[in-house]
């Protein structure tokens, strides 16, 4: 998940500590029996051992954003041989893959397919086969558990009483994939969307989420400090623009910490100091750049103000110039993980009949990571969640380590949320869809 180069994701692991689960006793918790137990099906072994295979194959052979042809190309073919109709390509390498009718409802369930560019140092026999790259978010599972659930899906595709579309991303890891799925037009018709995070420190089986913010929005910066370089012997005579980076590093750090409301959560990390290259020189310049993440659109465009006035107000005061930039196409701003509340409702009642209401979480504290599920949102009501991979016996590693390990033995559960949390959806709404008057198509 999450993307952005090593960073983004990176803090996922620390919000998943004990916090209450729902029971019982809650009142708002009412539980409607599921039409198919898919976790038994999921678990059979010719199920279970087929995702096993792929999830392996994808693992070995990492691919970053927007390169992700291979998988896409195993993707596809796991869909013809499923005889599940698909198109392809969707923002540059994306699959959309249809189960059901092919008529409203409409409800979305996605996988983000691209790795990071690091070198795994876990040792096993499907390392990864690709210097430099490898599957540290688990995406190659998110792929995996999607696959597994139209797998199942489809040999049940007669009860589905509208249509599920499968989305296979690109480029999740800062790249902005969901934006250009979204670009594309081909969700114009859905009317709800699922995704699926791995929690490699939550037990297997269990689920992680809540109502409302659950992962920051994300944007990043950087900024060229200009003074004048020379001998670092006499400085009277130069302009130190390393003495002017320092103080605007400090002067940042009071945005969070003298400005921002204590109750409204909001980071800024300068991550990115370089300038010269000998002892004795000051340089011209100097390069800084981080990021910045808040839980409101009011709030990140607050601070996105204030990092550029901070930046040339500070550079000014050491005599200096500064020149700021906050994206590209590359590495768009990130909005706000929102769960939507009626999503809500619904995913901790299938969850709760699928795995046990010990099982599920939904109180789970919001992260300051960020995921670009978020675009999704803006335009659909959407729900995120994350499932719990933890290998026993194994030390505790996070998101973005080159040491992660993930238990397989979690596929079954993504597989069978995915086709539980869409078939009940669309079971619960095939009656209810709303027409909008030049805007609505019935069919795909």
């Amino acid at each position: 998940m999450a993307f952005f180069n090593c960073l983004q994701l990176f803090i996922f692991s620390h919000v998943f500590f004990a916090t209450p689960f729902f029971s019982l006793s809650d009142s708002s918790f009412t539980s409607t029996p599921l039409p198919t137990n898919f976790l038994d099906i999921a678990k059979k072994p010719e199920v279970f051992d087929w995702m096993v295979k792929i999830r392996r194959k994808i693992h070995e052979n990492p691919e970053l954003g927007y390169e992700e042809f291979e998988t896409s190309k195993l993707i596809r073919a796991e869909l013809d041989k499923l005889g599940i109709p698909y198109k392809h390509p969707v923002a540059v390498t994306g699959v959309i893959g249809f189960i059901g009718t092919g008529k409203s409802p409409f409800v979305a369930i996605r996988a983000d397919m691209d790795a990071l560019p690091m070198q795994e140092l876990v040792e096993w026999e499907h390392k990864s086969k690709v210097p430099g790259k490898m599957h540290a978010c688990g995406h190659d599972v998110h792929v995996t558990m999607l696959l597994g659930a139209a797998k199942i899906l489809k040999e049940h595709e007669k009860e589905i009483q509208g249509t599920v579309v499968l989305v296979f991303q690109p480029a999740e890891e800062g790249g902005g994939g969901a934006k250009k799925i979204l670009d594309a037009g081909v969700l114009e018709n859905v009317s709800a969307i699922f995704g699926i995070h791995v929690g490699p420190d939550l037990p297997v089986g269990q689920v992680d989420s809540r109502s409302g913010p659950i992962l920051a929005g994300s944007g990043f910066f950087e900024a060229i400090i200009s003074g004048k370089g020379g001998h670092a012997a006499i400085p009277q005579y130069n302009i130190d623009p390393i003495l002017a980076a320092s103080n605007v590093i400090i002067s940042l750090q009071h945005l969070v910490s003298r400005e921002a409301d204590p109750l409204d959560s909001q980071v800024v990390t300068v991550a990115k100091f370089q300038g010269g290259g000998a002892f004795n020189v000051i340089p011209d310049y100097v390069t800084i750049g981080g990021t910045f993440r808040a839980f409101s659109k009011e709030s990140f465009q607050q601070l996105k103000q204030r990092i550029e006035q901070v930046i040339i107000g500070q550079a000014a005061v050491q005599r200096c110039n500064a020149t700021i930039s906050f994206l590209d196409e590359s590495k768009p701003f990130y909005p706000p993980t929102i769960n939507n509340g009626d999503l809500h409702e619904h995913f901790r009642n299938v969850a709760g009949n699928l795995l046990g209401i010990n099982k599920v979480n939904i109180h789970t504290a919001p992260s300051m990571g960020a995921e670009d599920f978020a675009f999704y949102q803006e335009v659909i009501p959407g729900y995120y969640f994350f499932l719990g991979m933890e290998t026993a016996n194994e030390s505790f590693q996070t998101l973005h380590s080159p040491y992660l390990k993930l238990n397989e033995d979690g596929l079954p559960y993504g597989a069978a949320l995915h086709a539980s949390l869409a078939t009940t959806y669309l079971l619960k709404h095939h009656q209810q869809v709303p027409v909008v008057e030049g805007k609505h198509h019935d069919e795909l």
